[in-house]
């Protein structure tokens, strides 16, 4: 199997991993505006290939350049992904074109969740290797100033997150909520909880940001398919089995209201 053959199913395995996990990519959201940081041009990228004689080993997605020599085993001459190594590859990202014609830096065209794909890899290479600073081009100019296809790019990326956020908030609407020094904390669904109407009710679930002690209360679905499943062969018990999802203690799993004594 080649190159392509092997990273094609790498990177798209690696892309639904981050998605599926249920990571909302606004919380990972590099700022375009990061500081400046360096400014290279494409000569100058092209020389960190971790190789003898480079300076370093570097990469740059969407225009912004990261150091990613602590993944050497991964990006330098004999890694898997070398084919990334000093320069901007954001569309093979997506496309899986390894060829000299599509590792490039052009992403006119892609789709807008092939978009959010991209922005992944960004929020990906953000949270874990250094920034660098950014490539003089497509996306940046000569004094660092975001070009205009990079706000084309990012106004597409804004957009689909705030589609993606209305489909979450229908599928967890938020509970209605209520406390009492009395009483305490109560959480009920209805179907217009957390302003969102619906033809269903829900019970109420913490939901939980996967690697976070944080949650909130949401109404979930209990009968059909999970969401984004088809409806044939599946276990009638909506989204009651997904993983981010915790019982409240000392409620009924299936009440629509629940009562915590503080």
């Amino acid at each position: 199997m080649g190159l392509r053959g092997l990273l094609v199913p790498a990177l798209g395995l690696a892309a639904a991993w981050l998605l599926g996990l249920g990571f909302d990519p606004r919380a990972w959201l590099l700022p375009f505006g990061a500081g400046r940081g360096r400014l290279l041009n494409p000569a100058e990228l092209a020389r960190y290939t971790g190789g003898q004689g480079s300076p370093g080993l570097y990469l740059a997605v969407l225009g912004q350049v990261f150091d990613v020599r602590r993944g050497h085993k991964h990006y330098g001459p004999a890694g898997a992904y070398r084919v990334f190594a000093g320069k901007d590859a954001s569309r093979a990202f997506v496309t899986g074109d390894f060829t000299n014609t599509g590792l490039v830096d052009d992403v006119s065209g892609l789709s807008p969740s092939e978009m959010l794909t991209i922005q992944n890899w960004l929020s990906f290479y953000s949270e874990n290797y250094i920034f660098v600073g950014k490539l003089v081009g497509r996306f940046y100019d000569e004094n660092g100033a975001p070009t205009k296809a990079l706000e084309q790019a990012k106004a597409v990326i804004e957009e689909v997150l705030k589609f993606k956020g209305q489909n979450n908030k229908k599928q967890f609407p938020p509970c209605n909520s209520e406390w009492s020094s009395t009483s305490g904390s109560r959480f009920w669904c209805s179907k217009q909880s957390g302003g969102v109407k619906r033809d269903w009710i829900g019970v109420p679930r913490k939901l939980y940001k996967p690697g976070s002690s944080d949650s909130h209360c949401v109404c979930v679905r209990t009968t059909g398919p999970p969401s984004g499943q088809l409806d044939s062969q599946h276990s009638d018990r909506g989204d009651l089995d997904n993983p981010n999802l915790q019982e409240y203690k000392g409620c009924h799993p299936l009440a629509d209201s629940c009562v915590l004594k503080d």
